[in-house]
């Protein structure tokens, strides 16, 4: 219900306001209108560009290349970036401009709204899990979620393909209408219906949106003149009927007692939110007068001193005002606000600073202007009851067995909590970045308003194999909070004021950041406040990272950010073994290696991390046409959620990234040139059943030594116990077959009925081929008892382990003395160029290969 209810009313009542259109032909008809004059009478206008503004946040799907159907699988990322290169091409050959809108904002007065939204993704995503876990194929797309780091993946691909790409700061749609009306663009297109109230030029459907074979941009076009004449409503009452329907002002529960109202007059029990639409337009229709909205408020609420009528008043001066064509908006944000009252090309010192970190970031993104409008508009904080932010959303309880919030919604505070000061400098660059789209929307929200939205993503909530992954990385950013904020320089001035009395001394400040995040225990009920965590050494102030040109700054920058997620290591620093483009994979990698659960153990077993370094070093990554046409067997629950952290994981790199300075290239953090979901899922489903390494990387021998190179510089100087190996890519209820010629079960088994057991069979144990990993079993430590060293047990699948026992392949001192000092451990439990076992000084450097693999992994180290 409420105002978002609006547009499907219109879709179904009206329907002559919503036509279907082709862009393409639209933009071919544009012209310059200007006045004929007699030498100009005999010439055709000139053609200009039909220019829209796409608000990313209402066709995310679309952006990904539709519904596919392995979304679930983690995101594949080229075929992605190959759709928005179709989309991009089509548009600019067809004299078309686009200007892509995400929301960097945090809007905390409508912080109901957004729960409300990740509470129906939520079930959605337990949904989709429980369909892979018991048909292990993907889940239909009514389920559909946005992939981890999809707005991040996008806004990079646009940015690649050189789309002019912003975000908001405070008001994400006044922010996108300003946009409009300062650059003259001709239209809007999004899947709001409060854009429909804000009086856009043109209005579009984002969901609408489909690039077909024969060339053309489809979508459907609100006509706004048609939508009054529907209605039968003047324009000027549209703010009077988006208050009343319900929006994060005036909520829907507080207008509940007047949509019962006019449903019981109107005879019906209980009315669709459809009915309840027609209700409300037909009330502000036979209103005498909407300009007296004391008078309007008495009537609905039946009171003149009810509190709900200064909540109306202020819901229409809302739509009211942004609606107004003259109105240019100007975000205004407490220090933000502060900062940008100087304007930034009158300091030279500034205009350097800028150039310097761009440099540094990997250069900056040219377009139009942003959002710069002259008159600064100050939005008036809107106080709520009970601390409660106002919006549309109400808890309760569902059938997927989740845990939802108290019915009064989210305790929001919208005051920022007090935080150390930031330099005007790096909070002006820090806010030009962010509305251009170039840094991580995270790093302005920390420093400007101390916190933090972490949505939903695919996981089981209910599940003990993986971690939350909001918590999982949050050590990573406390430590980007006190990079921030300077903590270590605080510490430093206080250690150097200790001789002096205590109220002269510098005073370390306490950080905490207000992290909204979903966990079973807060499903979004109230923020954590997280406490920044200094690093281990002099880390330089946030200046000095940001803008410094020299190697030291720059060796400090990348010190920096491998510190921030636990991989600061030699070999993670060395291209030799991590080429620049894996940088942001391997970091992930090592700091989900580097944590373990409450047996000790760490997350991944070995096969699963060998599958995400192969598919990244997989010649088949970039074959966009190979991706589209692979099919998978089956999913495996586990795998959909092993990708979804892994994606977290780099989302949070790429925060720490922005944070530190940037010291990986920008160019270099995208997703699509280390991960796709889909390759992922085939190389596990691979690793579970091939023999040895070799065969998982399908015979090349360059492909096994850089992947033994990526797991040595992972594992270095980590004690790693790996995972148990889990039974993956069959259904529940149906057991994995062993391949063979009858593929008889793999296990015994007996049947019962009415709990009475009336047969049981052996297991076949004669079947001499494939057989998948064990589930369970205790690790077998290795020489000298280190974790890092096991057994095959723990990592890939022997081969007919039930059938005989491998024999171990002798070898001579000589040969072993020779393999270590290539850096292969060849001993008999120790692992050799596919195992990833490091150096043989480094401390705990690795898990050994399984016996099996010798054979193969000796050839290559000879």
């Amino acid at each position: 219900m409420g105002i978002q209810d609006l547009q499907r009313y219109i879709e179904a009542h009206v329907p002559g306001a919503c036509v279907p259109v082709d862009l393409l032909k639209i933009a071919r008809g544009v012209t310059l209108h200007r006045p004929r004059t007699p030498g100009s009478r005999h010439r055709p206008p000139a053609a200009v560009e039909l220019c829209l503004v796409l608000d990313a946040e209402g066709c995310l799907d679309r952006l990904y290349g539709g519904y596919f159907s392995d979304w679930v699988c983690g995101g594949q990322w080229n075929r992605m970036v190959q759709f928005l290169s179709i989309l991009v091409q089509t548009v600019q050959n067809n004299n078309m401009e686009l200007a892509v809108y995400f929301s960097g904002a945090l809007e905390l007065p409508r912080m109901r709204e957004w729960v409300g939204r990740q509470y129906n993704q939520r079930r959605d995503i337990n949904q989709a899990l429980k369909h892979v876990a018991l048909k292990a194929t993907p889940p239909p797309k009514v389920w559909w979620t946005a992939p981890a780091c999809l707005r991040t993946a996008l806004r990079m691909a646009l940015r690649h393909l050189k789309v002019q790409v912003l975000c908001s700061v405070e008001d994400h749609r006044q922010e996108v209408m300003a946009f409009c009306r300062e650059n003259n663009y001709h239209g809007v297109m999004a899947e709001d219906a409060e854009y429909l109230l804000l009086g856009p030029p043109r209005y579009f459907s984002a969901k609408q949106m489909k690039l077909t074979y024969k060339g053309s941009l489809e979508t459907k076009e609100f006509i706004l003149n048609e939508v009054a004449r529907g209605l039968d409503l003047q324009p000027n009452r549209f703010c009077l009927l988006a208050a009343l329907l319900g929006n994060y002002q005036l909520t829907e529960e507080e207008l509940a007692e007047f949509h019962g109202r006019l449903a019981s007059r109107a005879g019906h029990a209980k009315a669709t939110p459809e009915e309840v639409t027609g209700l409300v337009v037909e009330f502000v229709r036979t209103l005498a007068s909407a300009d007296d909205l004391d008078e309007v408020g008495t009537l609905v609420f039946q009171s003149a001193t009810d509190p709900r009528v200064a909540k109306l008043r202020a819901s229409v001066r809302y739509y009211t005002d942004a609606s107004r064509d003259d109105l240019k908006y100007k975000p205004a944000g407490g220090a933000a606000a502060r900062a940008a009252t100087k304007p930034a090309d009158a300091d030279p010192a500034a205009t350097e600073t800028r150039r310097l970190y761009d440099r540094a970031a990997g250069g900056s993104q040219d377009g139009r202007t942003t959002v710069n409008g002259v008159l600064a508009q100050q939005m008036s904080r809107l106080s709520t009851d009970d601390g409660a932010a106002p919006g549309s959303f109400t808890g309760g309880s569902a059938s997927n067995g989740h845990v939802d919030g108290p019915e009064d919604g989210p305790q929001v505070n919208l005051e920022p909590p007090p935080l150390p000061s930031v330099t005007p400098e790096v909070l002006r660059t820090a806010a030009e970045r962010h509305q251009k789209g170039l840094m991580a929307p995270w790093v302005y929200q920390v420093l400007s308003q101390g916190e933090l939205q972490l949505p939903v993503c695919v996981e089981d909530e209910l599940g003990r194999e993986l971690p939350n992954s909001a918590l999982f990385y949050r050590p990573v950013r406390e430590r980007v909070y006190a990079v921030l904020f300077n903590l270590y320089h605080h510490s430093f001035l206080h250690n150097r004021d200790k001789d002096k009395p205590a109220e002269e001394q510098h005073q370390i400040p306490t950080v905490q950041v207000r992290e909204w995040a979903y966990s079973r225990a807060n499903p979004y009920t109230r923020p954590d406040l997280v406490t920044a965590q200094p690093l281990n050494w002099g880390v330089p102030t946030v200046q000095r990272l940001w803008f410094g040109t020299t190697d030291d700054d720059k060796k400090r920058r990348m010190r920096a950010l491998l510190s921030c997620v636990n991989a600061d290591s030699p070999y993670i620093r060395n291209p030799l073994y991590v080429p620049q483009h894996l940088l942001v994979l391997a970091c992930v990698l090592r700091y989900m290696m580097s944590q373990t659960g409450p047996n000790g153990q760490a997350f991944l077993c070995k096969p699963e991390l060998d599958a995400f370094i192969a598919q990244a070093l997989s010649p088949k990554l970039t074959d966009s046409q190979y991706l589209q046409d692979l099919q998978l067997p089956s999913l495996s629950a586990r795998a959909v959620q092993l990708a979804s952290l892994f994606m977290q994981g780099v989302e949070t790199v790429l925060f720490a990234n922005d944070a530190c300075g940037a010291p990986i290239p920008w160019l270099m953090c995208c997703p699509w040139l280390f991960f796709d979901g889909k390759l992922f899922h085939s190389f596990l489903l691979k690793a579970t059943q091939c023999r040895n390494v070799l065969e998982l990387c399908d015979n090349q021998l360059d492909m096994v030594g850089q992947l033994d190179l990526v797991r040595q510089a992972v594992l270095d100087g980590l004690h790693v116990q790996y995972a148990r190996p889990q039974l993956s890519g069959h259904p529940a209820g149906h057991p994995p077959l062993v391949p063979g010629p009858r593929r008889l079960l793999a296990r015994g088994g007996r049947l019962q009925i009415g709990g009475v057991v009336v047969g049981s069979w052996a297991g076949n144990s004669s079947l001499g081929g494939r057989g998948r990993a064990p589930a369970g079993g205790a690790p077998r430590r290795g020489p000298g008892g280190g974790v890092g060293q096991q057994s095959a047990r723990d990592g890939w699948p022997a081969a007919g382990r039930a059938a005989k026992t491998v024999k171990k392949k002798a070898v001579s001192p000589a040969k072993k003395e020779g393999s270590a000092g290539r850096g292969l451990d060849a001993g008999p439990d120790a692992s050799a160029a596919g195992s990833g076992a490091g150096d043989p000084g480094s401390a705990g450097g690795g898990a050994a290969a399984p016996a099996q693999f010798e054979d193969a992994l000796l050839l290559v180290a000879q």
